[in-house]
């Protein structure tokens, strides 16, 4: 997929139609756009992410995020992106357009797509519209639903999926993130993010569709206790998926309403330090960006107390869950032995077949005790050679949990966590929590005290309102935990319900005239898990060498990390580096720069193993680098990411003329961002090869 041109319109500091044309060059896949800090650079790529995810944009970077709570929430923060002289000059709208092509589409055929976003703040409507070789189309149309409208499920589920936007747009200096993830929610919000990019995702949902189908044809059969109790388990389900739903959609309005009041309270804030001028404004700054981190840190360990308290009585009843663990493995092998025997006796009786057919064409007379020989013989044999190392088991052995490999995984990630980690890290979290909150007391302490305790009737009815506003920030926090936990209930309970299910899909057989039917899903169910294993193993090997790769090409401290680990564990998946010892090396411990070199070679891996064909954005390319890590990025990674590399440089700081000539061949176009006045900046196409010498022409002459 290719991005041909970007227009803005009257977008923040981009005023009037300014438009940039990205069109393809044989071999030459890198665009350069740059210009001085402030000039807009970071602002052309937020236009890029708003245009594709509106009002969702905070979900791709903090970045944007923190810009939006900054501004009191996503409805203030948009009507701050028309260009402020077209707002002077009474424009009222502002948009971004995107045009693609060589996008492949499942069941739509076409060259060209464009997507347009328009925000009119005089109706504070938003707009998206998405044309298909110039029309709009009832693919998309029929996208829609009560969530969201067809074309941003277009957007999501056919161009690029929110989740792993990240990866396709980064700020280079920021990707240490990646390496920088500490508590359960980041693992599992990263760890959905691989699933999505690495195409597993696609293929557990597939299994599920596929089990789903041979559910409803075995209920066909099912008397009406057991319709009765599907129909129920069915309604439930969609119950309790509807109030997540219902409740997500609450705690997104929460969040806005208290971004909106946090807003509020913190300008009465500001207005009540300068008036009794006791800390400067930058300290209270400080003060406040210290102790959102520290809420936000609060609220993250308290959610992984509320986790480990669910694995205390697990770890209490240690000797219990070492005998169910001891059951479920014992149940794999059962499982295992009774494929196999089912195997062999199939292949057994093919054989057995066959040779008696052909005893019976040749001719040859064979009486009883010799055919039971051959017979007796022959399974002899299939036993010896195909599962003589399968273990006996009791006649009157029976399945009591009768796990998938997948629940069984997370049951033994779960037993070795208790024995290695449990208590340390139980330890630990208990301790970080008292600390934290220990310092969220002392600095909110200190901006209370920063206010006097004048008796100034519009200071005090300042006091009393931020009182009253700090009360109601208080009480959303609560009810968005409370919303929270019960969506974890209710996932919790959705969980148990499709397990009966499952049990009774397993118990159900189909009707006769549904038989055939139901063999070819059973079928394609166990072809497709057992793909899944295949595909995931595979999918590990191949991102552990893309990795590794990665690293090779592009650290000089060649041999730091001999070999890269992807471990996959029911719906996590962890990523660790070794050295030649073969010790786990710590990414935290790493430097700043080795940091960005692993996420980076991280982001080619991921990029590389991906279904996904999209241009990649890189803003801030090469900070944190020396000049031989730089050299390994210009030649190896940039011009290998992707069909299509977008980068935005601050010239002879993030990019030098060295560097830049060692991409040169490579670039197709590049663009200076020419700042007019301070309400207008535009784009200046410059041939590549003359870009160093226009940029000095401009700001050093």
């Amino acid at each position: 997929m290719i991005i041909k041109s970007i227009e803005l319109n009257n977008f923040r500091i981009y005023r009037g139609h300014n438009v940039v044309d990205l069109s393809p060059k044989d071999g030459q896949n890198i665009y350069v756009i740059s210009g001085k800090n402030g000039f807009g650079k970071t602002t052309f790529l937020m236009s890029l992410v708003w245009c594709l995810y509106g009002r969702q944009m905070h979900e791709v970077d903090d970045l944007y995020k923190r810009e939006i709570d900054e501004k009191g929430g996503y409805a203030k923060y948009i009507v701050t992106s028309l260009n402020r002289q077209a707002k002077a000059e009474e424009d009222t709208s502002f948009s971004v357009k995107l045009t693609l092509t060589d996008a492949i589409i499942p069941a739509l055929t076409c060259s060209e797509i464009t997507i347009k976003r328009t925000y009119n703040t005089r109706t504070a409507s938003e707009d998206l519209e998405i044309l298909i070789d110039g029309f709009e189309n009832e693919l998309i149309q029929g996208l829609s639903d009560e969530k969201a409208r067809g074309e941003e499920h277009f957007i999501r589920d056919y161009l690029l999926p929110i989740e792993i936007a990240k990866f396709f747009f980064f700020d280079a200096e920021k990707i240490v993130s990646l390496a920088e993830v500490n508590t359960n929610e980041q693992r599992k919000k990263l760890s959905r993010a691989y699933s999505e990019i690495l195409g597993i995702k696609k293929y557990e949902d597939t299994k599920t569709e596929i089990e789903e189908t041979q559910l409803r044809l075995r209920a066909r059969t099912a008397n009406a206790r057991e319709r009765g109790i599907i129909d129920t388990l069915d309604a439930e389900i969609t119950g309790f998926r509807d109030s997540i739903d219902s409740n997500t959609r609450k705690i997104e309005d929460l969040k806005n309403e208290r971004t909106a009041l946090r807003f509020e309270s913190d300008e009465i804030q500001k207005k009540l330090i300068r008036f009794n001028n006791l800390i400067t404004l930058e300290e209270l700054e400080v003060l406040r960006s210290t102790g959102q981190t520290l809420e936000t840190r609060l609220s993250e360990v308290q959610a992984e107390l509320a986790k480990s308290y669910d694995l205390v009585p697990f770890a209490i009843a240690a000797s219990k869950l070492g005998e169910v663990v001891e059951q479920v493995n014992l149940e794999a092998e059962y499982k295992e032995v009774h494929y196999k025997q089912g195997n062999a006796s199939v292949i057994e009786e093919k054989i057995l077949n066959g040779l008696s057919e052909e005893i019976h064409r040749s001719g040859i007379s064979t009486d009883d005790s010799l055919r039971d020989f051959y017979n007796t013989t022959f399974r002899k044999l299939i036993k010896e050679h195909l599962i003589s190392d399968a273990p006996d088991f009791p006649a009157d052995f029976r399945l009591l949990h009768d796990l998938t490999e997948s629940e069984r995984a997370q049951l033994l990630t779960m037993v070795t966590n208790l024995k290695l980690s449990f208590r340390e890290q139980f330890k630990r979290l208990h301790f970080e929590y008292n600390q934290t909150r220990n310092e969220l007391i002392q600095i909110n302490r200190r901006i209370v005290e920063s206010e006097s305790l004048s008796e100034d009737a519009v200071v005090k009815a300042d006091r009393q309102r931020k009182r009253e506003l700090d009360e109601q920030i208080e009480s959303l926090a609560e009810q968005i935990g409370r919303l929270n936990q019960a969506n974890e209930g209710h996932q919790n309970s959705i969980v148990q319900r499709e397990k009966q299910l499952e049990g009774l899909r397993k118990k159900l057989k189909a009707s006769e005239q549904d038989k055939e039917k139901d063999l070819l899903t059973e079928a394609l169910s166990q072809r497709l898990r057992d793909y899944i294993v295949l595909y995931k193993e595979r999918k590990k090997k191949s991102l552990e060498q893309q990795i590794l790769k990665g690293l090779g090409m592009l650290m000089h401290k060649k041999g730091f990390v001999k070999n890269v680990e992807v471990r996959i564990m029911g719906d996590l998946i962890e990523i660790e580096l070794y050295n030649k010892r073969g010790e786990v090396i710590l990414k935290e411990g790493l430097s700043k720069g080795e940091q960005q070199l692993y996420a980076t070679a991280l982001l080619y891996g991921l990029v590389e193993e991906s279904d996904f064909d999209f241009p990649v954005f890189i803003d801030s390319p090469m900070q944190k680098f020396d000049d031989q890590h730089a050299e390994n990025i210009v030649k190896h990674f940039y011009p290998s990411i992707a069909d299509q590399v977008i980068l935005f440089p601050l010239i002879n700081k993030e990019l030098s003329a060295r560097e830049y000539d060692l991409l040169l061949p490579r670039v197709a176009k590049s663009y200076l961002i020419i700042n007019k006045d301070s309400d207008e900046s535009g784009f200046e196409e410059v041939v590549p090869d003359q870009l160093f010498e226009r940029y000095s022409a401009l700001y050093h002459s």
